[in-house]
Formats: structure tokens, sequence, C-alpha cells
């Protein structure tokens, strides 16, 4: 009985300090306008939720929130990091209980990455509702999509609370996936930068074929209010609540969509140090300061040579590359004009290959990139035919403007 007090309690604190704010904060998300509008619709339904901890209204979980108004949440899915968020990237998630709520957790990444039949039996609505950072390669749209299939499959509804693009829905860059390149860090062919919500994403997908279905899904999109196309993350008026251990601010997700190829390389992307895909280098690395001038002032950030040692850091960063190595490379700063994350990471990535003795590129760097294209082009800027087609094809999909 307290619990469920102070689950109230919290949840009326949020809604009064999202009230007090309403003029301070221009978006309010897919998660607070299921509460205003369509709690109603949940009376009679047996719930699970797909989420994380960017779930939240104002400084609650949704989890927390349902549960403090009666909804009948029966079963939690845990996506990569987990569903509190405490997993490190690639690190397997297993079934269990939620120590808060005692609710059953079932494992999205880890050996079963779609829910089955004996996972669903008792539900009859799943709610989605995670933080997307705009990247193709970012796997919480590849367990959208198979939440969708098993929707299908096994004759449930969805709902998807959809949230901002935090890099906004004007900004759309990189090379389409191509077939052959199709995993679970690139379910669709979009570009890298695909400058969807995931519930643009989500009716895209349906009504393009991309989903391995029979029938299609029985979903529906709850839309954000006071989100449009031309505003990043920094204009939502949104708390930043990191989507992954590695992305602890909208800045290092902004670079992530760039920065985040070093993954495809043997070059450090910067896990194991208090600023992921912020901080580039290698123990062989020999860059000089005024190797970065051009770069800099192209896409207007600040860099500045870095010396570090990557280390093991428990739900963050297990065994980082070069671990316990002193590594030399960059630090890297955004600035207000900074609009271009993938071809920054393009050229940096370039750079540092060529600074950087005994490196090598990876095969993984093939299905971040989606092609093998990536020592082709010249300009980053062309990214062929299929990237106009995708331009086209895209606009009928847009809730936003």
């Amino acid at each position: 009985m307290h619990k469920i007090v102070s689950l109230i309690t919290l949840f009326l604190i949020a809604s009064c300090n999202t009230f007090s704010q309403q003029e301070k904060v221009p978006v309010k998300t897919g998660a607070e306008v299921m509460i205003e509008k369509h709690l109603d619709e949940l009376s009679d339904k047996r719930v699970g939720l797909v989420m994380n901890p960017t779930a939240r209204i104002g400084e609650v979980h949704v989890l927390d929130s349902l549960l403090a108004l009666n909804v009948n949440v029966v079963a939690l899915f845990a996506p990569e990091h987990g569903f509190r968020g405490n997993r490190g990237a690639g690190e397997q998630i297993k079934n269990g209980i939620d120590q808060e709520t005692g609710l059953p957790v079932y494992s999205l990444y880890g050996k079963t990455k779609r829910p089955t039949e004996e996972m669903l039996a008792g539900i009859d609505l799943l709610i989605f509702d995670m933080q997307d950072v705009g990247a193709r390669f970012y796997t919480y749209n590849t367990t959208m999509k198979y939440i969708l299939e098993a929707s299908a499959e096994f004759d449930k509804e969805v709902w998807i609370l959809d949230r901002p693009n935090p890099i906004g829905g004007d900004y759309v860059s990189g090379w389409v996936l191509e077939e052959e390149y199709k995993s679970f860090v690139g379910a669709y062919p979009i570009p890298i930068a695909h400058g969807l919500t995931l519930g643009e994403l989500a009716n895209m997908a349906v009504s393009e074929g991309w989903l391995d279905v029979e029938e299609a899904p029985d979903f529906r999109i709850i839309k954000s209010e006071g989100w449009s196309r031309s505003m990043n993350w920094t204009e939502t008026g949104l708390n930043w609540i990191p989507p992954s251990p590695n992305l602890p601010t909208f800045e290092h997700a902004f670079v992530y969509l760039g920065t985040c190829l070093f993954e495809g390389t043997t070059i450090s992307e910067g896990r194991g140090t208090s600023d992921p895909f912020l901080t580039i280098g290698d123990p062989n690395t020999n860059i000089e300061l005024d190797q970065l001038k051009e770069l800099s002032e192209k896409y207007s950030v600040q860099m500045d040579t870095i010396s570090f040692t990557p280390i093991t850091i428990p739900g963050k960063a297990s065994s980082p590359k070069h671990e316990n190595l002193k590594s030399h490379g960059v630090s890297i700063s955004i600035t207000e004009d900074f609009n271009d994350p993938v071809g920054f990471g393009l050229d940096l990535m370039e750079l540092m290959m060529r600074n950087t003795e005994g490196s090598e590129y990876k095969e993984f760097l093939y299905l971040l990139t989606g092609t093998k294209r990536v020592f082709e082009n010249a300009d980053v800027n062309i990214w062929g035919e299929s990237f106009e087609d995708y331009l086209v094809k895209r606009e009928k999909y847009l809730l936003y403007h």
C-alpha cells in the first residue's frame, strides 16, 4: 500500500511540474499524451511494456505512472542495455524479475531478440516507448521491428509512444543500407541518419513491406505534440535521459552518428573513458593539432589532441579497446553551428586511420555504413540514387512538419 501511495505522489508531483512548466516546455511526448488522452482505453487491458529509462514523464518512469494509475501492467521487456538501462553495449540481457516492482522481465537482447508466443501469452497490448537517437544502427529501432512482427504473428495490439528525433527531422545523411548488410544494427533500407521519429519509421516499415509478416500488425502511434522537424533536442525543453550508458548528454549522441563508425576500426571510439564518442584514439596514433584545423573549421567543431587510457567501467564499458593502454588522439566538442555528424565522422575516420600506424578496418564497419562504398565516394555529400529515392518515399510518412 505504501508503495502505491508513493507512486501516486510521484505521479502527481510530475504532473504538477509539467503543468507549471507548460510555457517553458514546447514538446509533449507520446507518453504524456497517452496519459492525458488515452488512459481510459487501458482499463481492460493486460499490458506489457517495452521500455528503458528514457520512458519518462518528467522525472517519473512511465511504468511507475501506469502502476500508480492502476493500469494492469503484467510484464516488462528489456532491449539492449536493459529495462533500467544499467547494462553496457553488447552485454547480454537475461530474463528475470524487476526488483522494484516484482514484475517479470523478458530479455529482447540475448539469445532471444523477438518476443515469443510464451512471453506474450498473457498480454493484450504492448506499449513501446524508447528515446531514439536518429541513427539506423541504434538497435532500439530493430527491437521495434521485432515487436511489430511478433504482434502480427500472435495477434497482439501495439502502441508506439512517439518521441522527438533529437537530431531533428530534417537532417538525413549516409548511404542507404544494402540488402547484404542487414543485421541487428541495420534492419531497414534507410540512411545512417534517417531523419524520422520511431513512429514515422514504424509507419514506413509497415507500408513499405519491410517487416517479415504475413499480415500487417495492429499498431497505433501516439504522437508527440509541439515538436517540429526543424527542432533539435536543445529546443524541445525536454530533459536528456541517457538512452544508453555511453551517451550521457545530447552532445555525445549528436556526434555519435558519425564517430560510432570507429567501432568498425581498430581505433578506440572512447569507450572506457568519461567521454565516449567524443574521445577518439589509439596507442599508435600520431597526430598534431594543426592537422585538425581544416576539419574543425569545416564542421564547426572544437578539437584538441589528447592522451587517455581506456578502462573497464562496470555497466558502461566492459573490456574496451586498448584497455589499460595509454592512447593518443583527439577530443571533440561541438558548437551551435555543428550540423553534419555523419560527414564529420567519415572525414575524421579517414584522418585518424592515416595517422595511426597499424590501424585496420573491420567487417563490422560495413554493417554500420550499410555498404562498402565508404571507400569509393570522394564527396560524402553524394549518397547515390537510393538516397534520393528514400527522401521522396519518406515524405508521405512524416507525422510532423
